[in-house]
């Protein structure tokens, strides 16, 4: 790795000291519990739930914190952990109508460098009251063509009723990664489980008991602004997420279960649990939420509730594209009407992808898409969530835009895409060529799936045949809503050598093992 050290400096061996195995009694819990912050507090604002930093580019970056009460958000920025001459970023007045929370962009900042900071809130009434600096560190995207790009991505956390046990430490799954020392966390949708209650205890197979921590907000289903923001606010509560939050800045993509499984817009629910069976009122809900508590560029000029897909330019090896497969899609259906405009991306994201990619000068195009291409998800005992249905002939419903789009990145001579995901809740991958597809007018590429993080596994579903996929790997429980405690948690990683410009996937399982490995070379296509 040119710009990774072999062994890490003092200041990131002190932050990847306690790695290993964490034990229960060191899951500290924040003192807020749940409950939002009471506007009566006085005196030394605290930042009890972390930081985090998101959407780092090479000049820039944004930082998040939450406050207990009141108060102005400041961060402070520096090339070393002594804070010398630091600079300082004045941010927003924390208070009740974003739940206590805050984003602070920081411009102008040195490429390819470690950036550390730390967030002081500020007393409104008396600035000069400030609370305890929190701390954390990130990397600025480097600019230079040799210098190599390391990521993590995974998703599905806190899902199926599997929430942070203490009596096993917590999501120990975060301190394996965070000693992996990634560039940033790419987290491929299902973020939270606003559809899924946590309860205090649930009995496994074999007769053990698994007990979680729980919040009045994860008692029932997510339906008001304030029980969206609790199941955001929930997984914080987990120790090694706010060190892994503090060390490694995330690109954070949203699915289904930030609002309930399997929505789409218009959607009019049955379910008794749901007193708000206006699907679009919930989602509205939820992305307020979502955008209070990610530091997310989802603003864009015109948008009124902001927007998730976008593009993050990681230097001259790397563009990640950050696809919506959920608010623009159509209903889920049969899903093989010969004529579908609308698809699961929307005709406005669908141009967008197109033009994006076109103009990406980067060695390679990770399209980070929440729903598989291949993979046959269905809803119910016809209908269909994702792109494939089933049907091994030519492009039908949501497939005609898939291959519209595949169609484009060939006749484009787009180099260098790979598509990684999530949501089925186990690890696969699959290479994509016509030679045995259907649709033959494309060019061959690979999809790598991981997850879950902290959910419940599931058996691998089927193949569709439109695009030609081969499952060279998959490792899936043979049972549905297996505990974290039976499939261990999957993330993937990402190596990008700046030598060779060689891409190489590696499907890893909490534990540190390996279980796929496979290597890409630039430029070509067909691998």
């Amino acid at each position: 790795m040119s710009h990774r050290p072999s062994s890490p400096s003092p200041r990131r061996r002190s932050l990847l000291r306690g790695s290993l195995a964490v034990p229960a009694a060191a899951l500290a819990v924040p003192a807020l519990s749940g409950a939002a912050p009471a506007l009566a507090l006085r005196g030394r604002p605290s930042a009890d739930w972390g930081v985090q930093a998101g959407d780092v580019g090479a000049h820039s970056g944004l930082v998040w914190v939450r406050s207990d009460r009141p108060a102005h958000m400041i961060v402070e920025t520096s090339a070393t952990e002594s804070f010398r001459r630091p600079t300082r970023w004045h941010g927003p007045l924390l208070g009740p109508r974003t739940d206590f929370t805050g984003t602070t962009r920081l411009r102008g900042l040195p490429s390819g460098e470690q950036i550390h900071y730390r967030v002081l809130l500020a007393d409104p009434d008396d600035p000069r009251r400030t609370g305890k600096p929190v701390t954390g560190t990130f990397r600025t995207t480097s600019l230079r063509r040799r210098d190599d790009v390391r990521f993590l991505w995974s998703g599905d956390i806190a899902g199926q009723g599997w929430g942070i046990n203490p009596e096993l430490g917590g999501w120990q799954v975060y301190e394996e990664m965070r000693g992996r020392n990634p560039d940033f966390f790419l987290c491929s949708g299902d973020n939270i489980y606003a559809d899924g209650p946590i309860q205090a205890s649930v009995k496994l197979p074999d007769g053990r008991v698994w007990k979680n921590i729980t919040t009045p907000e994860k008692s029932k289903v997510a339906e008001t602004l304030a029980e969206f923001r609790g199941n955001f606010r929930y997984n914080l509560l987990d120790e090694h997420l706010r060190r892994f939050n503090a060390q490694v800045p995330s690109i954070v993509q949203w699915d289904d279960h930030e609002v309930r499984n399997n929505w789409y817009p218009g959607q009019i629910l049955e379910d008794a649990r749901y007193t708000e069976k206006d699907v679009d009122v919930l989602a509205g809900r939820s992305l307020r939420a979502f955008s209070e508590y990610y530091p997310i560029s989802t603003q864009r000029p015109g948008d009124r509730d902001g927007r998730v897909y976008r593009v993050l330019r990681h230097g001259p090896l790397l563009d990640v594209f950050v696809l919506d497969m959920r608010t623009y899609r159509n209903a889920n259906s049969p899903n093989r009407q010969p004529e579908d405009a609308t698809g699961i991306l929307g005709a406005e994201q669908l141009a967008w992808l197109k033009r994006e990619l076109s103009r990406s000068r980067a060695v390679w195009k990770v399209i980070a898409s929440d729903m598989p291409l291949g993979l046959v998800v269905g809803d119910g005992q016809v209908n269909f969530e994702a792109v494939a249905q089933g049907d091994p002939g030519a492009p039908l419903g949501r497939e005609l835009q898939i291959a519209e789009l595949l169609r484009h990145i060939k006749h484009r001579r787009i180099t260098g895409t790979v598509w990684l995901t999530a949501d089925v809740h186990y690890t696969s991958a699959q290479h994509y060529d016509p030679s045995r597809a259907a649709f033959k007018d494309f060019a061959p590429f690979w999809e790598f799936v991981s997850g879950p993080l902290a959910a419940g596994g599931f058996p691998a579903v089927k193949l569709d045949g439109t695009f030609g996929p081969d499952q060279t790997f998959v490792k899936a429980p043979d049972r549905a809503n297996t505990s974290p405690a039976e499939t261990p948690p999957y993330y993937g990683e990402v190596d990008i050598d700046g030598d060779s410009g060689e891409l190489t996937v590696r499907l890893r399982q909490q534990g540190g093992g390996v279980l796929f490995t496979k290597v890409l070379q630039p430029g070509r296509v067909g691998q």
